[in-house]
């Protein structure tokens, strides 16, 4: 097994800056498929008869964990009101979805501008559009309102996200049909974007970074989100979560095995994001040369014009 892969819970600061929690201060085997955790805020519908007719109701409330377990191209969905999770790598991106203007039938309603995943957000990050931070000026926007009215708006669509990387266990988990399975425990990838969330599940890693913790020996506790009522009358959920200091995890051989995973998953992203970056740079610049050589060619007719003119 390579050095990169392996789990040593005597060197913190080698192992902080894997698992990608170094900057968590108070201060400002598996393939490329992983197992998705996410909170659902929406209930899950299904049917049962009542009184003779088969009638819409709902079997799964929303404001849950999902989880949505991926074998091959086949998907199960289990939920449940509270999860308990060893994180074994945390990374940052930043995203921007992109609606398409009038979409046919079957295709995607927009595509998603995506950066890296890297350990911090302080630092410029590649995209698969050829640019950078998604669109984002480079380093600390002092005066944000004294930027253009369209940069405003774009700074405004592009999200933080925060990626979790480790193993949850559902606690009385319920299928898609609301029937009770039990506990279930699968790795999983989580994409944080919204922005409580952001902050609040960045908490335990304060905790762990503070203590000079590894936090897959340890854990976090999710409980049952907040309910968030919006003036409209709708909903969101927001998790809540703490750590679990009460138990220690021995770090087995099977730990090593998914931390290595994990690093080769975040490779193949990044490797992936590296390479439409590379591809939409040329496009860039062959886009700006033909510019280029119009300016030229126009600027030469009106030399000649001139000429004649004289």
């Amino acid at each position: 097994m390579s050095e990169i892969a392996t789990i040593d819970v005597n060197n913190y600061a080698a192992m902080a800056k894997m698992m990608g929690i170094q900057s968590e201060t108070e201060a400002p085997k598996r393939g490329n498929t992983l197992n998705r955790l996410r909170l659902w805020h929406q209930p899950v519908m299904g049917q049962t008869e009542i009184k003779g007719r088969m009638t819409n109701v709902e079997v799964v409330e929303g404001g849950t964990y999902r989880l949505e377990v991926i074998d091959g191209d086949k998907s199960e969905f289990f939920y449940s009101k509270t999860a308990r999770v060893r994180p074994f790598v945390q990374r940052f991106m930043l995203r921007r979805y992109v609606a398409s203007l009038n979409p046919a039938p079957g295709t995607p309603k927009g595509t998603f501008h995506r950066t890296i995943m890297a350990e911090s957000l302080n630092i410029d990050l590649k995209d698969n559009t050829g640019k950078v931070n998604c669109g984002k000026p480079s380093g600390y926007i002092q005066d944000f309102k004294a930027l253009p009215a369209d940069m405003q708006d774009l700074i405004r669509q592009i999200k933080r996200v925060r990626v979790l990387f480790g193993i949850v266990t559902l606690e009385g988990a319920l299928n898609s049909d609301g029937e009770m399975i039990g506990d279930i425990t699968h790795p999983f990838i989580w994409e944080i974007d919204n922005k409580e969330a952001f902050n609040t599940v960045g908490e335990p890693f304060k905790k762990f970074t503070k203590q000079e913790r590894i936090p897959l020996q340890y854990g976090i506790v999710f409980k049952e989100p907040k309910k968030n009522d919006l003036p409209n009358g709708s909903s969101y959920y927001t998790p809540l979560c703490d750590t679990d200091m009460s138990v220690v995890h021995d770090i087995n051989e099977e730990d090593h095995e998914y931390f290595g995973s994990f690093l080769s998953w975040i490779k193949n992203y990044n490797d992936y994001i590296y390479k439409e970056w590379d591809a939409k740079q040329i496009q860039i610049k062959e886009a700006m040369s033909s510019e280029d050589t119009e300016l030229v060619e126009d600027f030469i007719d009106v030399e000649i014009d001139d000429e004649e003119v004289a």
